[in-house]
């Protein structure tokens, strides 16, 4: 059994203890280019190898691509105590054409279509399944039930859809001990509260509400969490790489260029890291274990030297008085939990 220096932290009540940091699987179904694929599979085997025991993954990711990235490397860690994360929302048509609007540049020849009613959500598990080559799911989320993926105008018919239809399936996978923990994977707070006071939840993945530039899932939704029981994965600690190349020409904020205000904000926080001596990289990775509610950082990675990066960020110090200096410049709130 692979002897890991990350600290676990509990899923909410799950009773599942993933490691401090996650690996997330969307760079690896070619998001932003098309990977070699020995040197993709080694890295999901460098994290496990690290002591990485949470990895996320999606039909979505390359349409089916990472899942089969990630299964290849399960297989060849043999790795019993993984993890395992999949969403449902998006079923595979493989004979359907791959159509376009999915952002990935690479992947799968597969087609996707949402389906988050009961019998695509079971389809959807049956498909990641054989694509992971697994006989069980630890964690399952209902993925992209959010504005931001259907807009104003079809995100009631989506949540009501996905509340009768997927809800259901899941919570009668999780009572007959098929799967351990439900939830819901979404860009938005707003929709993590909406899910949270709708159903029986043990865990969320949110991606980019939380971070050292912005905290707007502090408000209502994280004292929720804590109310609730439901542990927190978090994506886009970085607002989409702002937080890790710094306030940079071109940096990159919610997928798009940063602008100004956002820029200066950024190079405020990375001024008082450097008084400190701490790369605003590794402030923005450890800033968000700060929060009770958070369980795992889902980060992706695309080559063994950056899951080594982050587990180093992760562990190296960072002093109590960097924290401080940010709540005095007002570029942390006074309430907002910090690590230490």
């Amino acid at each position: 059994m692979t002897v890991s220096t990350l600290p676990s932290r509990p899923l909410g009540r799950s009773g599942l203890m993933p490691s401090a940091l996650g690996f997330g699987g969307a760079p690896l179904g070619d998001l932003y280019a098309r990977l070699d694929e020995a040197i993709a599979i080694a890295t999901v085997e460098a994290a496990l190898a690290a002591g990485v025991s949470l990895i996320d993954t999606s039909p979505l990711y390359g349409h089916g691509l990472s899942e089969h990235r990630i299964g290849a490397a399960l297989r060849r860690s043999g790795r019993k105590d993984v993890i395992i994360s999949t969403k449902v929302g998006r079923v595979a048509e493989p004979f359907a054409g791959r159509g376009d609007g999915s952002g990935y540049l690479g992947g799968l020849p597969h087609g996707l279509r949402f389906d988050y009613s009961y019998d695509g959500a079971m389809r959807s598990l049956e498909q990641s399944a054989l694509r992971l080559g697994v006989d069980r799911l630890d964690i399952v989320l209902i993925h992209d039930v959010d504005v931001w993926t259907h807009g104003a105008e079809r995100i009631e018919a989506r949540f009501a859809e996905a509340m009768d239809g997927a809800y259901r399936a899941l919570e009668r996978l999780r009572s007959a001990g098929a799967v351990k923990a439900i939830g819901v994977g979404v860009n938005e707070a707003e929709m993590c509260e909406r899910f949270a006071r709708a159903g029986d939840f043990d865990a969320m993945l949110l991606a980019g509400r939380y971070s050292l530039l912005e905290q707007p899932a502090l408000g209502s939704f994280m004292p929720l969490a804590l109310e609730k029981g439901i542990g927190l994965m978090l994506g886009g600690v970085f607002n989409s790489g702002i937080l890790a190349t710094g306030p940079v020409p071109g940096a990159r904020y919610n997928y798009r260029p940063a602008p100004p205000e956002i820029l200066a904000r950024v190079a405020a926080i990375e001024a008082i890291c450097a008084r400190h001596g701490v790369p605003l990289r590794r402030a923005a990775l450890q800033f968000p274990l700060g929060h009770p509610a958070v369980s795992s950082l889902v980060m992706g990675a695309v080559t063994p030297a950056e899951v080594a990066d982050q587990i180093a960020a992760l562990s190296a110090p960072i002093p109590a008085a960097l924290w401080s200096e940010l709540k005095a410049e007002r570029l942390l709130g006074a309430d907002v939990p910090v690590p230490g």
